[in-house]
């Protein structure tokens, strides 16, 4: 899937807090946890939010398609409720 999810960078934590990211500017925080698998698809908990996240990024691409949502490098303009 082709989404802008990523993952807040750590040093020396096993701890794993998923975003998206829209611009430089436009960080939408999400959920996370430890991350106790090589992998975020290999924990149930994990895999689950990041999952959130890309529907999430689905719905403000199609938004943004349509015209409902106009994304700017520092501001998001919308009038619409999401339903995760």
């Amino acid at each position: 899937m082709s989404d802008r999810v990523v993952a807040l960078p750590t040093v020396q934590s096993k701890l794993r807090l998923y975003c998206l990211r829209l611009s430089d500017r436009i960080l939408i925080l999400g959920n996370g946890g430890v991350k106790n698998t090589k992998t975020y698809e290999e924990s149930k908990e994990l895999g689950g939010y990041v999952l959130t996240l890309q529907n999430f990024d689905r719905l403000i691409k199609e938004g943004i398609k349509d015209g409902t949502i106009i994304v700017s490098e520092n501001k998001i303009e919308t009038d619409k409720m999401f339903d995760l």
